[in-house]
């Protein structure tokens, strides 16, 4: 069997405000938020940059998996109420705008990007951070983080995607419970409800996202695209208009590369080595 392809290595980088890490190793980007002293809470440096950094990422060949985590003791406790307030006196126009500018365009690029995306949860996730997380096909949480959907208790409405993503993940009811009286959802209730796939400890969050990660990494990634693309699709199209879709995507993939070769390692009783094309 020949060896498992590896993607190109890239050195770690670090975005302008130091506010978003980038790791890429064996197919694998790791995106942090590094912010801990406030949390990661997201100003608009932040935002820019987490921005910048998907966009990045969701366009590389070389990345295969992508695993959003942060730093400290939070994985994201959404905007930054500091520069909210200021923004909020000023009269600032910016405040409302960076809801289409930046958080938006974060969490469709979450949604949507070619390739599987996990959230490594390290901590309380909360506000938008929680909805970055909501986005991610697979969420492993610590065993002391948890959820607070923080948007009414500050008299505002949902945003990234939280409309869209929650009911989704444990329907209509209970998402609009948690939106509407925020509290904590602890990590062992949020295992329960269905928010997340799995709760480990802190000392464990590593060697299992990093397994997993690269499992997905080394798989047939535009299969996994396509899958995701499928099940988006089908949340807001009648069922002929699925399966139709399901077919397209089932034609791209049976075109591919990564099919070849499963095919032919099947027939060779041999274990498939896809290269993510």
């Amino acid at each position: 069997m020949a060896e498992q392809e590896i993607a190109p290595q890239a050195p770690s980088s670090t975005s302008p405000s130091g506010a978003v890490l980038l790791d890429l190793t064996d197919g694998v980007a790791t995106v942090t938020l590094n912010r801990p002293e406030a949390m990661n809470a997201l100003d608009t440096a932040t935002k820019n940059d987490l921005l910048t950094t998907l966009a990045r990422v969701a366009e590389d060949p070389a990345v295969r998996c992508v695993v959003l985590t942060g730093v400290g003791r939070a994985f994201c406790v959404g905007q930054d109420l500091r520069e909210h307030i200021d923004l909020l006196s000023n009269s600032d126009r910016s405040l409302w705008s960076t809801v289409p500018e930046h958080y938006n365009p974060i969490v469709e690029l979450l949604c949507t990007m070619n390739k599987p995306v996990v959230a490594a949860i390290n901590g309380v996730a909360a506000g938008a951070g929680a909805s970055f997380a909501f986005a991610a096909d697979l969420r492993i949480i610590v065993d002391t983080g948890g959820f607070n959907l923080a948007f009414a208790g500050i008299a505002l409405s949902c945003d990234s995607g939280a409309s869209w993503t929650l009911p989704r993940l444990i329907g209509t009811a209970r998402a609009k419970e948690l939106l509407m009286f925020p509290r904590t959802v602890p990590a062992s209730e949020a295992l329960e409800l269905g928010l997340v796939n799995r709760v480990v400890s802190a000392e464990q969050l590593p060697t299992v996202v990093g397994e997993l990660a690269r499992t997905l990494a080394a798989g047939p990634t535009l299969a996994y695209g396509s899958i995701r693309r499928s099940v988006a699709f089908s949340w807001g199209h009648p069922l002929n208009e699925s399966l139709a879709h399901e077919a397209d995507q089932m034609a791209l993939t049976g075109g591919s590369a990564d099919h070849a070769a499963a095919v032919s390692a099947f027939l060779a009783k041999q274990k498939a080595t896809f290269h993510g094309r």
